[in-house]
């Protein structure tokens, strides 16, 4: 019921920058959170960033001054530019939303995934 597209992933050097997007469709109601999450290689996924539909941000410390998440309400569309990448920070990223949808009989909470783009940080 809501799809999460995500694209801006790729191969990047050390202090590059890049920038996510991640869209989301279908039958929204409301979009209470969106987010961005991380997979390295033997890790377990991590909160990178997150907003709220008041726009309130929260951020793991290892991206603090270095990423930042903002939110296109129109679109329900959250990017994440990403500044001073290191070798670290390669990983798969992960769009998530906490959304309200609308049903035959109502609406419901739901958490959605995207499928990841990978970020890879490297000379």
């Amino acid at each position: 019921q809501v799809q999460l597209v995500e694209s801006g992933g790729g191969l990047v050097q050390p202090g590059g920058s890049l920038r996510l997007s991640c869209a989301a469709s279908g039958s929204i109601f409301s979009i209470n959170v969106m987010g961005w999450y991380r997979q390295a290689p033997g890790n377990q996924r991590e909160l990178v960033a997150r907003i709220t539909n008041g726009g309130s941000t929260n951020y793991a410390d290892s991206v603090k001054g270095r990423f930042t998440i903002s939110r296109d309400k129109a679109r329900n569309t959250v990017y994440l530019q990403m500044n001073g990448l290191k070798p670290e920070d390669t990983a798969v990223y992960y769009c998530n939303t906490e959304a309200t949808v609308r049903t035959s009989t109502g609406y419901r909470s739901l958490e959605v995934w995207g499928r990841g783009t990978l970020v890879t940080v490297s000379s």
